[in-house]
């Protein structure tokens, strides 16, 4: 008998800060039955009345049909897909709480920015229930369950980390655009991951550390001339591990964060509200590549410092 085809209809959603209401209103509109956790009960009550939100590049709103503050609630009923959409500094803490979860037919995504976020879930959920999606919207909180889309430059890409889930990785990518989060199927997401890092890692920091906007940092000479520095840097850490970048990696960069025009991303909104920031994944993990194949990181560990500095405040 032949093997029934993996379709995926039940997602939950952890975080319910901007990028996790913008997946959860996604999978709400397609159709999708969604569950939205996150431990801060304010953050949850517009999902399921009045709905979810989304103004900027697109434009829709929809309601979840649950939501909880308990991840425990989620594995009382396993969806067939889990989307984590948290800090990655809340990724331990997150992991060890799904630890019940991994099962036939059931799957985590890290829809996270950073490197190795995957890592700390397979360590805890192994690598054949883990999926890494390198993710291209900016997204700005205007309220709880409201968020401005200040870009979304499509598609995503989706991988797994053990072959024998590719299958189930197609078909949720098949999911995901059919909901309007259109995303395709890579065999390079380690590469994807650190050209976004890279990115991440050259404008996140100056404008937390700046309290500028992308085009107001990119504007400035004085500070491009930093932002060129740690691109430099990030893709010679690249180089250095192996990661293949692309050829016109560094004009792709330059172009790509131009574009993002007077977005305040996501490191600085951290350092606005009081938060740790993910700096840690990004610039720290470029330090610490950086370090195991012999390459200083004389900037990136710079802006590491001094971010690092503002979070107490």
């Amino acid at each position: 008998m032949a093997k029934r085809r993996y379709r995926p209809k039940k997602f939950a959603v952890i975080g319910a800060g901007p990028v996790g209401n913008v997946i959860a209103a996604f999978l709400s509109k397609g159709g999708c039955e969604v569950t939205l956790c996150d431990i801060v009960p304010s953050l949850l009550a517009p999902a399921r009345d009045p709905g979810i939100r989304i103004e900027g590049t697109d434009i829709l709103k929809a309601k979840v049909a649950r939501t909880t503050p308990r991840i425990e609630e989620i594995l009382d009923d396993p969806p067939d897909v889990i989307l984590v959409a948290v800090k990655a500094t809340a990724l331990p803490l997150i992991a060890s709480a799904l630890e019940g979860y991994p099962g036939e037919g059931r799957y985590v995504i890290s829809w996270q920015n950073g490197i190795d976020t995957e890592r700390v879930l397979a360590h805890h959920l192994g690598p054949e229930h883990v999926l890494r999606a390198v993710v291209n919207f900016g997204c700005v909180p205007i309220a709880p369950g409201h968020v401005r889309l200040a870009f979304h430059h499509r598609p995503h890409v989706l991988q797994e980390l053990d072959p024998g889930a590719r299958k189930a990785a197609v078909a949720i990518c098949e999911v995901l655009t059919r909901c309007g989060l259109d995303t395709v199927h890579t065999g390079q997401i380690l590469s994807m991951v650190w050209r976004k890092a890279v990115m991440n890692a050259c404008m996140n920091p100056i404008c937390a550390i700046t309290g500028k906007t992308m085009a107001e940092v990119i504007s400035d000479p004085i500070l491009f001339t930093l932002v060129d520095s740690l691109i430099k840097e990030g893709i010679a850490v690249a180089r250095a591990n192996e990661i293949f970048l692309g050829p016109d990696f560094y004009p792709y960069c330059v172009g790509y964060i131009r574009s993002a025009g007077h977005h305040k991303p996501s490191m600085r909104q951290d350092i606005e509200a009081g938060r740790r920031t993910e700096i840690d994944y990004i610039n720290g993990k470029i330090i610490e590549y950086g370090a195991q194949a012999g390459i200083a990181t004389p900037f990136n560990t710079m802006v590491r410092g001094l971010v690092k500095a503002l979070e107490p405040r």
